[in-house]
């Protein structure tokens, strides 16, 4: 199971510790999620400066998980950021946003991942199913990091595994070893994680764990 360090940072700052921290611990070409909050579609918000990640120079992959009313806008300015995959939240698009969407990040070699609020019904990924490969399963409300792992995920990830037994599922939210294998039991390929890794007092220890499962 593939383990994604997730950025979540207010400010500009904080990016640059965990970038620190994180250099030498992820192997080169292996993603980094970057958490987007408008503070529309989410109570928070985190730094968006499009133009302050690009002149990081961060050669690593960018998975952006874009938590915003409005994500077709936000789409060209991580691009040129260096993302490779957008999540997007099925509450925030339709058929016509997800294919369009789709068109242009194909174009610019990126990929497309659905997500869903953990109140949403999993059975609102039903219209994407044949044309969506990729899917994430919020395990948190949307938002600040740190909140508990929500157990009815652990259905939502065994739906999806049945229903589209060769989609690639990540799990984002209160993964501790504990939850992460608890996803992978239930299907998942991926999980990302912030608190765990982050707030650990060895960070590569941490990741390694995850690693492990």
């Amino acid at each position: 199971m593939d383990v994604i360090p997730v950025i979540n940072c207010s400010d500009r700052e904080c990016v640059k510790e965990r970038l620190k921290v994180l250099r030498g611990m992820v192997p080169e070409g292996s993603f980094l999620h970057v958490d987007v909050a408008d503070g529309a579609f989410t109570f928070h918000r985190t730094w968006n400066d499009t133009d302050g990640w690009r002149e990081l120079g961060i050669s690593h992959p960018l998975e952006v998980h874009l938590m915003v009313e409005r994500p077709e806008l936000w789409i060209a300015p991580w691009l040129a950021a260096g993302a490779k995959r957008f999540i997007l939240h099925a509450e925030t698009v339709d058929d016509d946003a997800v294919r369009e969407i789709g068109k242009r990040c194909a174009a610019a070699g990126a990929e497309v991942m659905l997500s869903l609020n953990p109140e949403t019904p999993i059975e609102d990924l039903t219209p994407y199913l044949s044309s969506v490969s990729l899917f994430q399963v919020l395990a948190v409300n949307p938002g600040l990091a740190g909140q508990k792992f929500l157990p009815l995920s652990l259905e939502k990830i065994v739906w999806l595994r049945n229903a589209v037994p060769h989609a690639i599922i990540e799990v984002d939210g209160g993964i501790v070893p504990e939850t992460a294998r608890m996803a992978k039991d239930a299907g998942a390929d991926i999980v990302v994680s912030a608190s765990y890794i982050f707030g650990s007092e060895d960070p590569m220890q941490a990741y390694e764990e995850l690693k492990k499962i």
